[in-house]
């Protein structure tokens, strides 16, 4: 592995901050006024944001951050604070056009940060279209100032604060609430792909100033200034259907990228622990503190059946290392995770079994007190309503105070202010804390220069997403992080070969390489006897058709009619079903066997749907009703992974026979292949969206080479391929030889034994 390069040290971090701030204050900002007016103090100019006709402490960018919060709070009224401590999907509309709920969130709520998830394309989706509206750079721009228009209108004309999930990686399921589309971002490979590309190169970490530099050039130019990312949390446990949004399994590597990624987007560190400032292109909300991925089973939080994270092999600290690094480097805001720790004790502290935003002791105590933390605690989306895990039996106001007064200063998709007026009303949460929630809260956006100028120009915004030297770089990251895992010297590939495709290529692309090409997918695979040598594109995938159908309130499975309250026998033509049904009160998928004491459905012995608040407070009325009272926090496996049941099936014989899983091509396919040209004739490319199993009983080890991607195109992938670009990747998770090695290793801890081992960390081919 290449040694990372130097790191600045204080001296010269506080140099960097020093004359950045002398950069800010003694020069006069771009000031930018569409709505107050500007106003002139002693040959300066200064927006009049609360239209009193005078120069206010808070509206003078010469002031220091912490006199202009503490001025600014003074001013507003306990709606206006309590405001700042909600946050909301907020997308735009056809052609980038503001459309509700935007005034009630504004005038009515009193916010000021919003989540922007509209994919941004180079055409815009039709007006009327269904779905959530497709934008233009130029367009996402224009909505971003519009909103901006409307939040400089309000009485102290606070500027807003845009966020998103991640958007510049090439994403095969791009989920709502998980990860954006790249659209016309310039796509990069997944974030093991970033990892990847970094271990291999003699710049390190210079891989990811170069990936950030142009994801925040991007970003900024549309008007998103604040992230929800990047994920912290280590690969340990292949299961996560998440591990896809992770960097790596080891600790030390992932707090390199973590730091590395705050201080190219951020800009550096100052003496009081942060590193905003109006340079700083993307504000992060680093998650899922205190580390996501150990889930029991696998199972993922955003579900009642996976709200549990457990540390059977002690390692809690280790998870902390990526936290930490971007707690040095200066992060902006951190994100607790869902889940709910079980049996954990860290350094003599027995952790209480809420979801972590919800604990005193994990943020308060652990983020703030022993970590050093100096940002704002933004809560993960839903953690009110929907997944309260360890709180499910309390009121959403109590779920609202626990969060609060548990040190979390925003909300996530929660949007009432009343809550938290009432709350302060009754004593339940004090008004200093409010007041404290809302300095947090304000200082981003004054670091930012969000104050002074918020509005991107709509023309650059084009000029800058997807350019073309931002997709050149992709390119270049695509192909550093390709991984030859095996080579019996069918790679490089031969110029003028015949080469047999078969997977997601396009056959046109693959010629332009030199190669006379037969495409599979066209001919069928016993085509391929006839090629020199045969290339699969494979894939794995959870099928959205099966999993889908899941619903925990159901105990059958199969063809439902809402009629009649039945299941139906879809062989008898008489019968009218209208949608299909697989159960998570089925006996036939067995129990759960994940145990959080005193919380119904997770005892051990009840079918996978029992823990959903359907079941749980709906009861026997529950039960087959396609709109039980209250609703299903799991029905649909909306945010991804395979049916709870089978959450440890992840080696490629497994998932061909599973209800849960897709490979593509089939197994038989590739098999019927490898027969044909000959399995030393064959290259399998296969994309490691998780760390999968190449188990012996699939075959898939008998290749004459495979090759591990992480999101990259055909025009990098067969650069490599054809011996154009020398490969460099290194693997950033281990492989296990064997499915039973992922069941039985600790979720908290990375790699396998020897003997369990396929490919190690840090392993990889060149030619």
């Amino acid at each position: 592995m290449a040694a990372p390069p130097e790191h600045a040290n204080n001296s010269d971090r506080a140099a960097a901050a020093s004359k950045s701030n002398e950069g800010n204050h003694g020069k006069p900002p771009e000031l930018e006024a569409r709505v107050k007016d500007v106003i002139k103090v002693k040959g300066r100019s200064f927006k009049d944001l609360n239209d009193n006709g005078k120069l206010d402490v808070y509206e003078d960018w010469r002031k220091p951050t912490s006199e202009r919060v503490a001025d600014l709070v003074e001013q507003m009224t306990l709606e206006e604070k309590a405001g700042l401590m909600l946050i909301q999907t907020l997308n735009a509309g056809c052609e980038g056009t503001v459309v509700d709920p935007a005034t009630d969130y504004i005038e009515n709520q009193y916010m000021h940060r919003f989540i922007f998830r509209n994919v941004v394309n180079s055409t815009a989706s039709e007006c009327g279209a269904p779905g959530t509206p497709q934008v233009t750079p130029a367009q996402a721009a224009e909505f971003t100032n519009a909103v901006q228009e409307k939040t400089e209108a309000t009485r102290l004309g606070i500027p807003a604060l845009f966020k998103s999930n991640a958007r510049n990686h090439i994403e095969h399921d791009a989920r709502v609430g998980i990860s954006e589309a790249a659209g016309a971002f310039s796509a990069f490979p997944k974030e093991a792909g970033i990892a990847s590309a970094a271990l291999g190169d003699d710049e390190y970490m210079g891989v990811v100033e170069d990936f950030a530099t142009v994801m925040g050039d991007e970003w900024s130019s549309i008007g998103l200034r604040g992230m929800y990312g990047y994920m912290a949390d280590l690969s340990t446990d292949p299961r996560w259907y998440r591990v896809h949004e992770t960097f790596t399994e080891d600790a030390d590597l992932g707090a390199d990228i973590m730091g590395t990624l705050v201080e190219t987007l951020q800009g550096p560190v100052d003496k009081d622990g942060l590193s905003l400032s109006p340079d700083t292109d993307v504000a992060l909300t680093m998650k899922h503190f205190p580390g996501g991925g150990p889930q029991a089973l696998g199972l993922d939080p955003h579900y009642a059946h996976g709200k549990t994270q457990v540390y059977p092999g002690d390692g809690f600290g280790e998870a902390l290392k990526p936290f930490e690094a971007a707690i040095d480097a200066g992060v902006s805001s951190i994100m607790p995770y869902y889940g709910a720790p079980i049996d954990v004790t860290y350094e003599g502290v027995t952790f209480q079994e809420t979801g972590f935003a919800f604990s005193d002791q994990i943020v308060n105590g652990l983020l703030r007190d022993q970590l050093g933390f100096k940002g704002y605690v933004n809560s993960d989306t839903g953690i009110i309503n929907d997944r309260a895990w360890g709180l499910e039996s309390a009121t959403v106001p109590q779920r609202v105070a626990a969060a609060v007064n548990g040190g979390t200063d925003t909300l996530s998709g929660f949007s009432d202010v009343q809550t938290i007026l009432g709350l302060v009303d009754a004593g339940l949460v004090t008004e200093d804390r409010v007041d404290l929630a809302a300095e947090r809260l304000l200082a981003p956006l004054f670091d930012l220069g969000l104050f002074e100028d918020p509005y991107v120009d709509p023309a650059l915004a084009t000029a800058t997403v997807g350019s073309d030297e931002n997709r050149e770089m992709a390119q270049l990251l695509q192909r550093k992080s390709v991984v030859p895992l095996q080579n019996s010297g069918v790679l490089p590939l031969k110029a003028g070969s015949s080469v047999f495709v078969m997977g997601n290529y396009n056959e046109d692309q693959v010629a332009e390489f030199g190669f006379d090409v037969i495409n599979g997918n066209k001919a069928g695979a016993g085509a391929a006897a006839v090629a020199d040598v045969a290339v699969i594109n494979v894939t794995a995938a959870t099928d959205r058709a099966v999993t889908g159908a899941y619903r925990s309130n159901f105990d059958d499975t199969g063809w439902f009619n809402p009629a009649t309250g039945e299941f139906a026998d879809a062989d008898d033509p008489s019968t009218t079903a209208d949608f299909y049904v697989i159960g998570g009160m089925d006996p036939e998928y067995g129990n759960n066997p994940v145990v959080m004491d005193g919380v119904p459905g997770l005892d051990g012995n009840s079918p996978w749907g029992a823990s959903d608040r359907c079941v749980a407070e709906g009861g026997e009325a529950a039960i087959n009703n396609p709109s039980p009272t209250p609703s299903c926090t799991d029905n649909r496996l909306g945010f991804g992974g395979a049916l709870p049941w089978e959450s440890n099936v992840l080696d490629f014989t497994g998932m061909a026979d599973s209800q849960s899983w897709k490979v593509t091509p089939s197994l038989d396919e590739i098999q019927t292949v490898m027969n044909e040209v000959g399995a030393e004739n064959v290259v399998l490319s296969v994309y490691f969206r998780q760390p999968y199993v190449l188990d012996d009983a699939s075959g898939l080890t008998d290749a004459g080479a495979i090759v591990a991607g992480f999101g990259v195109t055909d025009a990098a992938l067969w650069d490599v391929l054809a011996g154009n670009f020398t490969p460099q990747g290194k693997m950033p998770f281990a492989l296990a030889n064997n499915v039973e090695a992922i069941k039985t290793q600790a979720p908290d801890r990375p790699g396998y034994e020897d003997e369990d081992t396929l490919f190690p960390f840090a392993f990889g081919l060149t030619y």
